[in-house]
């Protein structure tokens, strides 16, 4: 359902909207978690490491789908909460046939390069096989991919987050499923897995793509709707550029973590594998909350309505407090058995690799929480420059301090430059929100 974003209290509304939002999130990261646990339980150590060792370089391909989105959802948001109903749909319009171009431009692109990268990032040689394979499965179904996370974009513009999650239920379950059959019943390994994700995936795709159609004819207009509008791309292109930038660069730089990651061998590749599974679930549902208010925003803004904004915000940080607390009390004292999910004898090097990943990074999920709560305000206004900023300070910081403290750390030094990135990112964002930067529109 089409929900106005700009009435009522403005913590029970982002409530109310980002819980679906959020439900939806747990059911993705379940299925993607899922595909680790069931290729570590019935394939083994080195099926996980594969799946593991070409991640970095899947986050690429849905770095530019996740840009898109918040691109698209930030302008129609903006156009919704201002009642510009036919501007509204030329950017739907408009966004969903140049995603389709963009999309198979990538999908050729990568399905060209994928051994490439691979090689790239130093994968160990008795993995190698496995995870291109894996790779060039998933980049073969990522025109579904990417049209279902721009589709998810627009419906959470128009403040239905509820729709979305239906999707991705039976997108989920069915992914699980595909992944029991085919890896446990089929043995097909590591090429069961890639399987499972590109046919759950393309359905949700589809189907997303066509109740979003359904639901825009049920929006009445009075003037002409364009269907293609270059001036509306480059105004939705202004926010999403810079967006796919941020999350291109983020996973440049976990590309380059990950290299340095696989010099230690495939046991520790297995171990991290895990552990940033279960990482990105907390990160994951922390950047939804922050989605969550960049509708928010972006819906106030275009109503003129600041204070809904600030107040949003606090809601956002209340929110951001709870589920943080659920994560730490997880990964911190329950890290080894977070990790048995994905493998036997937590005792090992793997195991032991990804408890250390977890007690050193889950204290700082807190930090993290404030600074993707505060970019969602910086997102949703178009302040993207000061996003930016922030948010490649974390990526540089990272990167270069995991090569800096390894040779002396180890693989320790590589996990301390996580919690340290946050930090000072966190800092810079708060910086920016209170120096008010957020404070203008684009649905002028």
């Amino acid at each position: 359902m089409v929900k106005d974003l700009t009435q009522g209290d403005p913590q029970r509304v982002l409530r109310k909207f980002t819980v679906p939002m959020f439900i939806s999130m747990v059911f993705q990261q379940l299925y993607n978690i899922a595909d680790s646990v069931i290729a570590g339980r019935f394939a083994g150590e080195d099926a996980l490491a594969a799946v593991g060792a070409s991640y970095p370089i899947t986050m690429i391909f849905m770095a530019v789908a996740v840009g898109s989105n918040i691109g698209c959802s930030v302008v129609i948001s903006q156009y919704f909460g201002a009642k510009q109903y036919e501007k509204m749909k030329t950017a739907v319009s408009t966004t969903l046939i140049s995603s389709a171009v963009l999309s198979m431009l990538l999908t050729v692109a990568g399905l060209l390069g994928s051994r490439g990268l691979m090689e790239m990032i130093n994968t160990p040689e008795n993995i190698f096989r496995e995870g291109d394979l894996y790779l060039r499965i998933y980049i073969g179904g990522f025109f579904f991919c990417f049209l279902y996370n721009v589709a998810t974009g627009i419906f959470t513009s128009l403040g239905d987050s509820g729709t979305p999650l239906y999707f991705l239920i039976g997108s989920s379950l069915g992914n699980i499923l595909l992944d029991l059959v085919f890896v446990a019943g089929f043995g097909w390994g590591v090429a069961g897995v890639a399987w499972a994700t590109f046919l759950a995936q393309g359905i949700a795709g589809i189907l997303a793509v066509l109740a979003l159609w359904k639901r825009l004819a049920d929006i009445p207009v009075q003037g002409r709707v364009e269907r293609f509008s270059r001036e509306m791309l480059g105004r939705i292109g202004r926010i999403a550029v810079p967006s796919i930038l941020q999350q291109s660069f983020i996973s440049v730089g976990n590309i380059f973590i990950q290299g340095l990651i696989n010099s230690y061998g495939s046991a520790v590749i297995a171990g991290y594998s895990a552990a940033i599974k279960l990482n990105t679930f907390c990160i994951t549902s922390l950047s939804t909350l922050g989605n969550g208010t960049s509708s928010f925003t972006a819906q106030n803004l275009g109503a003129g309505k600041q204070d809904r904004v600030r107040a949003g915000l606090r809601a956002a940080m209340k929110l951001s407090v709870v589920v943080t607390a659920v994560f730490f009390m997880a990964y911190f004292p329950g890290a080894r058995l977070a990790l048995s999910l994905f493998m036997e004898g937590e005792d090992g090097v793997a195991g032991q690799t990804g408890i250390a990943f977890l007690r050193i990074v889950s204290p700082f999920y807190f930090v993290v929480g404030m600074k993707l709560m505060a970019d969602g305000v910086l997102r949703g206004s178009g302040a993207m420059k000061e996003f930016m900023v922030a948010t490649f300070t974390d990526l540089l910081l990272r990167v270069a301090l995991a090569f800096i403290l390894s040779p002396g750390l180890g693989t320790t030094g590589i996990w301390l430059s996580w919690p340290i990135g946050w930090s000072v990112a966190t800092v810079l964002s708060l910086y920016y929100y209170k120096k008010g930067v957020w404070k203008r529109t684009l649905a002028e």
